[in-house]
C-alpha cells in the first residue's frame, strides 16, 4: 500500500537548512498495524504528514496504493487524499458551532455520496461508536474521550483504506486511552491500515510493528513477537 524509497524533508529558513527525514525507505503492507516512535524533533508528524499527502517530499519516491504521488499537483492531492485517507489527531480539530452529526459528516461533504446516504453513515458510525445520544451535542458539551470518539467517527466516516493517528491519546487521561486505543485496534482487525505516530512504549506495542526513528532516520523496523 505504502512504499517510500530514500524519501527526504528538508525545510529552509533563510540561509538555515534543516533535515526533518533523510532518506526513508519504508514499506507498509494493506492491513498492518504500524506505530511510529522516536524522541521528539526525529521526524514522526514530519512523516506521518507525508504518508497523509498534507505535503511533499523534498526528494524521493512515495507511492501510495501502487501510485506514485510524488509530483502530483495540490488538487490531485486532495482528490486522492479524499474518502482514501482517515486522519486522528491528539488535538480533536472539531469545529464547536456545529453539531457531532455535522462534525461527522463534514468528511463526505465533498465526496459523490448523497446527502440522504451521508447522513445515514453519520447515524451508523455514530452508533459504531456509541455516540448516537450524542449526535445533537456540540463538542464542549462532550467529555475528552467523547470528542475523540467523534474525530474518529469524522476519520473513518468515509471508510478510509488508510487511518493515521498523531498521537491519539494524548488529551486524554488514561482510561479514556484506552478506551480510544481498543477502537483503533478494532478497526485494524477490519483491515484498516493503521499507522500511528506515539511517544508510549505501552501503545506502541499494541501495534504489530514499530518503526522508531532518530534524527530523521529509520533506527529500528521491527515486528511485534508472538507469544506461542
Amino acid at each position: 500500500m505504502i512504499e517510500l524509497k530514500a524519501v527526504s524533508k528538508r525545510h529552509r529558513a533563510g540561509d538555515i537548512e534543516t533535515t526533518a527525514l533523510d532518506a526513508i525507505d519504508l514499506h507498509i503492507e494493506a492491513g498492518e498495524y504500524v506505530a511510529i516512535t522516536g524522541p521528539s524533533g526525529c521526524g514522526k508528524s514530519t512523516l506521518l504528514g507525508l504518508l497523509g499527502l498534507l505535503d511533499l517530499p523534498s526528494s524521493g519516491q512515495y507511492r501510495l496504493l501502487g501510485e506514485d504521488v510524488t509530483a502530483l499537483r495540490p488538487r490531485e492531492l486532495a482528490a486522492l487524499r479524499r474518502g482514501r485517507i482517515g486522519f486522528v489527531f491528539q488535538s480533536f480539530n472539531l469545529v464547536d458551532e456545529m453539531s457531532v452529526a455535522d462534525n461527522v459528516q463534514l468528511a463526505l461533504r465533498y465526496g459523490p455520496m448523497p446527502e440522504q446516504a451521508q447522513r445515514q453513515r453519520v447515524a451508523e458510525v455514530l452508533g459504531r461508536l456509541g455516540l448516537s445520544h450524542r449526535a445533537a451535542h456540540h463538542p464542549s458539551q462532550l467529555s475528552g474521550g467523547q470528542q475523540q470518539r467523534v474525530a474518529i467517527a469524522r476519520a473513518i466516516a468515509a471508510r478510509p483504506a488508510l487511518l493515521l493517528a498523531d498521537e491519539p491519546t494524548g488529551n486524554l487521561d488514561s482510561g479514556h486511552g484506552q478506551e480510544v486505543m481498543q477502537l483503533l485496534r478494532e478497526l485494524n482487525d477490519e483491515g484498516t491500515t493503521l499507522v500511528m505516530v506515539t511517544h508510549s512504549a505501552e501503545h506502541a506495542a499494541l501495534a504489530s510493528r514499530t518503526v522508531r526513528l532518530l534524527d530523521g532516520r529509520v533506527l529500528v523496523d521491527a515486528c511485534a513477537e508472538v507469544a506461542a
